[in-house]
Formats: C-alpha cells, sequence, structure tokens
C-alpha cells in the first residue's frame, strides 16, 4: 500500500478507494482529514457578487443578497459589470492565512496541488472559454520565485492564457482598504480578445480592485464577460 503524506502537516493520508477514486485523479486528496477540516468552505448564504459569506455580517453592511462593498462598486459607472462575479472556495480564516501564506510568500510551490481538486470541482460550475492568470512585476516574480496564480492553474490540469501584462507597484499586502480599492491601473494588455468568457484566478479575494483591474482591461480588450475564481474570500 502506498501511503501519501498531508502537503500541510505531513501526516500520513490512507487511501480510501472506491470505484470513484479509483478512475479520478481530481478525487485524489493531498490533505489528512485533520487539515481538510479546518479550511472552511463557503456555504450557505453570501454575496451575488463576491460570495463573501453574509451569515455573520451585520446589517449595515449588507442590503438582501449583497454585501455593502460590492454595492459600492456597482453604483461606481467605471466599475459597474466589470466582473461578473467572483467565486471563492474557502473561508479565509487563520489556517487558511497560514497555508496561503506558506505557499504565497515562503515558496511553497507544492501547496497546488493541496488546492486543485477542490478547484477542480468548482470549475464544473462555472461557465468560462478560458483561464487567464493575473500576472507579477518581473520584480515580484523574481522575488518570489513563481507565479501563485499560474501554479495553480496547472495544477488543476488547465493551460493558462497569457494576456495581461503587470506593472511594478507596492504590495498589495501592505496598502489600506482605502489604497487598495484606489490604486491606479497596473495591468496592460495588447491583445483583442473578442467574445470571449473569461475566468480569472487568483488566491485571495479581498477588497476585489486587483480583480476589477484586470476585468476592465479585458472588457474594454473585447471580452464578452469576466468573472474570477480565488481560493479565499478575505
Amino acid at each position: 500500500m502506498i501511503i501519501e503524506y498531508c502537503l500541510v502537516c505531513d501526516a500520513g493520508i490512507l487511501p480510501q478507494v472506491s470505484w470513484t477514486t479509483l478512475f479520478s485523479k481530481e478525487n485524489t486528496s493531498h490533505l489528512c482529514t485533520e487539515c481538510s477540516g479546518k479550511l472552511e468552505m463557503i456555504k450557505g448564504e453570501a454575496c451575488r457578487n463576491c460570495d463573501r459569506p453574509l451569515a455573520n455580517v451585520e446589517p449595515q453592511y449588507k442590503v438582501e443578497d449583497q454585501c455593502l462593498d460590492c454595492i459600492r462598486w456597482e453604483k461606481d459607472g467605471e466599475w459597474a459589470d466589470m466582473l461578473k462575479k467572483n467565486h471563492s472556495l474557502f473561508i479565509y480564516n487563520e489556517f487558511a492565512q497560514e497555508v496561503i501564506a506558506r505557499y504565497k510568500y515562503r515558496g511553497d510551490y507544492v501547496l497546488a496541488q493541496a488546492f486543485a481538486p477542490f478547484i477542480n470541482r468548482k470549475l464544473h460550475s462555472i461557465t468560462f472559454d478560458i483561464i487567464v492568470l493575473i500576472p507579477l512585476s518581473e520584480e515580484r516574480l523574481y522575488e518570489r520565485g513563481f507565479n501563485q496564480s499560474e501554479a495553480l492553474i496547472c495544477a488543476s490540469g488547465y493551460k493558462p492564457t497569457r494576456l495581461l501584462t503587470r506593472t511594478h507597484a507596492e504590495k498589495q499586502s501592505k496598502k489600506s482598504r482605502s489604497e487598495r480599492i484606489h490604486i491606479p491601473q497596473v495591468f496592460h494588455t495588447k491583445e483583442s480578445i473578442p467574445n470571449q468568457r473569461i475566468l480569472l484566478m487568483d488566491d485571495i479575494y479581498t477588497t476585489g480592485s486587483t480583480l476589477r483591474h484586470a476585468a476592465k482591461i479585458l472588457i474594454e480588450a473585447g471580452a464578452q464577460s469576466v468573472c474570477s475564481l480565488t481560493i479565499a474570500r478575505g
């Protein structure tokens, strides 16, 4: 018997053999039961635009099935309808923060494989023509050693499409919420992409600024629609 090891805590994972798991790589688990249990899937009532869980959101920060952030984005004439929908997999709890930090900032590239089965299952419910990665600037790519968006797409068995380039800017994690929302445009494209339904892939949705800036460039280049998929909703 071949025992795999959890990509987060290195605990042994006993294989659960069934006809489904026998013939589907998509159902292969790279996480032990304990670590899987610490990842909180987004379920129940969530914002129809960004997948923010609404169950514990104070009434003044939501209107029916929309969070206040998305209402503000959609009321702004410059940004309305740029990002059709963001899909997120997990609540950004302490465990998700630690795992994503290990992956994104500490170079634990193999953790992309841990997220891949969850991504694959979610992609079955999303309509898209191509998956476009969120690019890093040359400086940031050199610093990290890999593009976390590209790695997630490849680990899930898809081919990333490179339509965007990015100007170097200060890290988003160092900016306040207001500064993240009002960042200047950092994305560019030289390609025309008429009638394409595009899915952007990234690690975290926080304010939605990065994804909307990317979506705006793609819509201006002719895309029919732009959605996004992120590992966590911050």
